[in-house]
């Protein structure tokens, strides 16, 4: 009777085990990070992907701790960084999953069209000239005295590091005084409510309530899809994922699928653009299937 009574109960435990692929990283990547670890059961309901954020840093971090299987990162790994890992037994292996056009973006009110790099630089940059936006012949609507407010991200955000590396340089820093948001959302959601602000965020969170600036002097370019993949447009970066080492097992699986179309198609719907060319099936609103 007793051993019966220990295998009822643990029927269940096994009957409800199943692989955990632990993926942390970049807030830029977490929403699709997400949407491909939803889509992922519908695959294979033995495998389930636990999706969390905190930025490039915090990914990079857990990758040489060796607490997750896949770190996301809007940047590259720091030579410091690739040392300590492997002073740890760890060898990160850098995957392209997608790209990203990192936009510029403006209060729905600011008439401003397009900006260049160094005017960018001179925002954003320690012992910046500009800072109003008088200084680049803009008056923006209800903004009190025409004082640009500057936002930006935290300095554990790979969006922070990789802004700072095109538009800055690697030998100069930011301005003091930006308002350093934790997440890309928050970037957007800021500059909707404030009619003063410029700020810098990843292409997917673009709503319809905010402006994107054209990027560039006679040649501008705006930041888009087309424009992230063949990479013309000025703040273009890939969007990566870290493996110890090359990928084998579930893990190799699961990547293999995010490179697939299915995986592409799903980066593609929320904005980003893919690796490479896709068709993908879109569903209309009277459920019919068609091909983009």
């Amino acid at each position: 009777m007793r051993i019966l009574i220990i295998l009822l109960f643990c029927i269940p435990v096994l009957a409800d085990a199943r692989t955990i692929i632990q993926n942390k990283g970049s807030d830029t990547l977490v929403n699709v990070a997400q949407a491909w670890a939803e889509a992922y059961q519908e695959v294979t309901s033995e495998v389930s992907v636990a999706v969390s954020g905190g930025g490039s840093g915090t990914g990079v971090a857990a990758l040489i701790n060796g607490t997750c299987d896949l770190a996301n990162s809007s940047r590259e790994l720091k030579p410091e960084e690739i040392a300590l890992a492997r002073s740890r037994g760890i060898e990160p292996i850098k995957h392209i999953v997608g790209y990203d056009a990192l936009a510029v973006y403006l209060h729905k009110n600011n008439p401003l069209e397009s900006i260049s790099l160094p005017q960018l630089a001179e925002i954003y940059g320690e012992d910046a000239e500009i800072d109003s936006w008088k200084q680049i012949n803009v008056e923006v609507p209800k903004c009190k005295d025409q004082e640009m407010i500057i936002v930006g991200r935290q300095n554990s955000s790979g969006t922070y590091s990789y802004f700072r590396g095109v538009v800055l340089g690697p030998k100069r820093d930011y301005r003091l005084g930006t308002l350093d948001m934790h997440g890309s959302k928050d970037v957007v959601d800021l500059i909707e409510k404030t009619p003063c602000a410029i700020g810098y965020s990843g292409l997917a969170y673009a709503t319809d309530h905010v402006n994107r600036a054209c990027i560039g002097e006679e040649d501008c370019v705006v930041p888009s899809v087309a424009s992230a993949s063949d990479l013309s447009y000025p703040i273009a970066r890939p969007l990566l994922m870290y493996t110890n080492g090359e990928p084998v097992g579930i893990v190799k699986i699961y990547l293999d699928w995010i490179l697939s179309d299915e995986g592409q198609c799903i980066i593609s719907n929320k904005g980003y653009a893919p690796v490479r060319n896709v068709i993908c099936l879109t569903q209309d609103k009277k459920g019919s299937v068609y091909h983009e």
